[in-house]
């Protein structure tokens, strides 16, 4: 009976050092399109991919506030790995880059404003932008003189909460539907964070790529284009390593779930710039 009961920890003790470790990685709860407790973001989608070419069960590990998660979650070792993170950032490993793509102008189609960068007589003729505080968007509508006028509004489609210790949250599809809707009469946005509602529009819409650089004014640079990565943290080379095979050997996946986002692909250059998008 003892040797019997010995010989089945043993069978249970093999078969559970058998089994691959879950990949367990930083999501969103709610930050569409990048990912949501549903996995309905496009980020879900790539981590998806990873987990399984990597061999491994995904484990998803929910975060709420971007504020803190890499701090909170990846490097205090809640998670392996974390989507959709600037190339090159300083606090973190990151891979090589799977994406780059840039902020875009969104007008709609019947308005025909062809804007093309920040010198254009549109962006002083429509009487509202919708925009993300603290992006380069705020930086080149303050350089141009507009951001001064658009301060109301803008506080307006997050109800005038303060962001005082607190995250406020724009949101894209929001900021979308009111260029669709006509209540404004363009956006300035993360291409990739806009583009599936851009897509999803009843009414038609445009979206041009900001050029890569522009001003402020007092002369220093403003950067658009940005390339994306998936990190680890410090000390975790061998796992980089193994996503950076997967970035290289899955490209054509990986470009195909971006590509129906309906997200601007740009050229990746040699090394991305490090900023906040």
């Amino acid at each position: 009976m003892c040797i019997a009961a010995l010989a089945l920890l043993f069978c249970s003790l093999t078969g559970q050092a058998g089994e691959p470790t879950p990949l367990k990685v930083c999501a969103a709860e709610d930050e569409m399109p990048y990912s949501n407790n549903k996995g309905e973001g496009f980020e879900n989608a790539l981590a998806a991919l990873l987990a399984k070419s990597l061999g491994r069960p995904l484990e998803t590990v929910y975060w709420s506030d971007p504020r803190y998660y890499l701090r909170d979650f990846l490097q205090k070792g809640l998670c392996d790995v974390a989507m959709g993170v600037d190339t090159g950032d300083p606090r973190l490993l990151t891979s090589e880059p799977y994406y780059r793509s840039g902020y875009v102008f969104i007008t709609r189609k019947q308005d025909g404003l062809n804007v093309d960068g920040w010198q254009n007589e549109a962006l002083h003729s429509v009487q509202k932008i919708a925009f993300v505080p603290g992006t380069p968007a705020e930086t080149m509508l303050r350089a141009i003189g507009r951001y001064n006028d658009l301060f109301n509004y803008s506080q307006q489609l997050v109800g005038y909460k303060s962001k005082r210790n607190q995250y406020v949250k724009y949101e894209n599809e929001k900021l979308v539907a009111e260029v669709a809707g006509g209540n404004a009469g363009m956006a300035v946005l993360w291409g990739p964070a806009a583009a599936r509602y851009v897509k999803q529009a009843a009414t038609p819409l445009t979206m041009a790529v900001v050029p890569a650089s522009s001003q402020r004014a007092d002369g220093e640079p403003v950067q658009f284009h940005y390339s994306t990565s998936i990190a680890v943290s410090e000390g975790n080379e061998a796992l980089l390593a193994d996503i950076n095979r997967f970035i290289r050997a899955k490209r054509t996946e990986i470009q195909h779930i971006l590509a129906a986002e309906g997200m601007p692909l740009l050229p990746e250059t040699a090394v991305g710039p490090v900023a906040k998008k």
